[in-house]
């Protein structure tokens, strides 16, 4: 073959670095985007925070010893931020009440249980098994784990058998809080029934159901529940009633829970009857170029300046900084403008819109909004929401309009709420209903939503 010469031409689209850094830090989240800052100013000695502002982790130090932040006076943004804020603890210098109004310690079930397994007169060889049962109990205060499996894992020259294992099972049933050491929800309820003060019909009725029919009370099931127990309507009734009074997760007040804490970035209020988006001021991280290594970037010649490159990304972080927090306010007030009904009335008002609405009006592309929207929170009178929140799918309506599924979902939810609890309203019944109203969804598609809202069937609805 004879070699020959041929021009192509063709385009590439390059990311340069900095529209990397402004994709990356659009994704982000305000706490991902803290740490990814702090981490740019520990490698980047000309970027610093601006006079006024700590680092994010000395701002959040005053919250946590009870101080509210310093905000501009007449900041609207900041003034309602602070009313969507916890309310502060105790101040720091004074120690006594920060403890006093701080959670208190609570102790583990484990220390708990180890405690009262202290005061019991029982042999030494007793108190090991009770105390490695406890070891295997779950946060709910269950033995998830069978007694053959235990009696397996211990070694054979301790010649534990399961009838130690089973008598040291009794000693921990025996323990505070009733309940504890359960290996089924059955058993914990009828532990519970044994340890409080008997004697009465209810008792009795509501003991036989948790030892052997708990799933016929569970499925609503009280024709056969009479038959079975031989109970009257009223005793029935009353059982009920003092079953539902107990706890099945009798380990859960021990367990130490952590509520997420979310900062929104976007702050809506109505002013001058129009609903406004701003920007939340605790979450902007301000920034700026140090000046003093900035000058001696400048006095510096040469192709190697590694302080001119250091400057030159601290100005694109900046930049980059900025116009992602000006991206975000431009999406949410998008949002807004089309969601305002739902500011004004909630979840029965929303209108169904995607991505591609947001998109089109501001002039950027689907993948943008879905960043923008992925862990960003927008602060309203309403609560406090993720932006993909307000993005639903729709469902025709007789009228030749479109309903949300979130409307779909509260009117769904305002039905069972005002049904009788004697008669509750069936799937079909329900489509039925919205029917009515103008709103066509099948059977199937009210059970997927009645779902997603964690309302039982309706024969579990259905009371005595």
């Amino acid at each position: 073959m004879k070699p020959t010469l041929q021009l192509r031409l063709s385009q590439h689209l390059t990311l340069t670095p900095q529209l990397q850094q402004s994709i990356r830090l659009l994704q982000l989240s305000t706490v991902e985007l803290d740490q990814e800052i702090e981490r740019l100013l520990m490698d980047n000695p000309i970027l610093e925070r601006e006079d006024g502002e700590t680092d994010a982790a000395a701002a959040a130090v005053p919250r946590a010893n009870g101080e509210a932040p310093e905000r501009d006076a007449g900041d609207p943004a900041a003034d309602l931020a602070s009313d969507y804020a916890a309310p502060w603890r105790g101040g720091e210098d004074d120690e006594h009440e920060d403890r006093a109004q701080g959670a208190p310690d609570v102790p583990t079930l484990r220390d708990h249980l180890i405690a009262q397994l202290a005061l019991l007169k029982v042999s030494e060889r007793d108190r090991a098994l009770v105390a490695l049962l406890i070891d295997a109990l779950d946060e709910d205060g269950y033995l998830t784990q069978p007694l053959e499996e235990i009696a397996a894992l211990l070694p054979q020259e301790a010649e534990i058998g399961l009838e130690e294992l089973a008598i040291a099972l009794r000693y921990l049933q025996s323990l505070e809080p009733a309940g504890v050491g359960a290996r089924s929800p059955a058993e914990c309820l009828a532990l519970q029934l044994r340890a409080a003060p008997g004697g009465s019909a209810a008792h009795r009725v509501a003991l036989a159901v948790c030892e052997r029919h708990l799933e016929l009370l569970a499925s609503r099931d009280y024709a056969r529940l009479r038959t079975l127990t031989g109970a009257s309507d009223e005793e029935l009734r009353a059982a009920q009633a003092l079953i539902r009074g107990l706890n099945p997760r009798p380990g859960a007040s021990f367990a130490s829970v952590q509520a997420p804490y979310v900062t929104p970035d976007v702050i809506v209020r109505k002013a001058r009857g129009a609903w406004r988006a701003s920007l939340n001021a605790e979450a902007m991280p301000r920034l700026r170029v140090n000046r003093l290594y900035a000058e001696l970037a400048a006095r510096q010649r040469g192709g190697r300046n590694a302080l001119a490159a250091q400057l030159q990304e601290a100005r694109w972080l900046i930049r980059n900084v900025q116009q992602r927090f000006e991206t975000i306010l431009r999406v949410a007030q998008a949002i807004v403008d089309r969601q305002r009904n739902f500011l004004e009335h909630g979840e029965i008002a929303m209108r169904p819109m995607v991505l591609r609405e947001i998109a089109d009006v501001l002039g950027v592309h689907e993948s943008t909004v879905s960043r923008v929207t992925t862990q960003k929170y927008m602060a309203t009178p309403r609560g406090t929401f993720e932006l993909k929140y307000f993005f639903c799918s729709h469902v025709a309506t007789d009228s030749g309009g479109a309903a949300s599924s979130t409307a779909i979902r509260a009117l769904i939810k305002q039905l069972v709420a005002a049904e009788d609890a004697h008669a509750p309203l069936s799937d079909a019944r329900i489509a039925g209903l919205l029917g009515e109203q103008g709103i066509v969804v099948a059977r199937r598609t009210v059970a997927k939503y009645r779902e997603a809202l964690q309302i039982p069937p309706v024969n579990r609805r259905k009371s005595l």
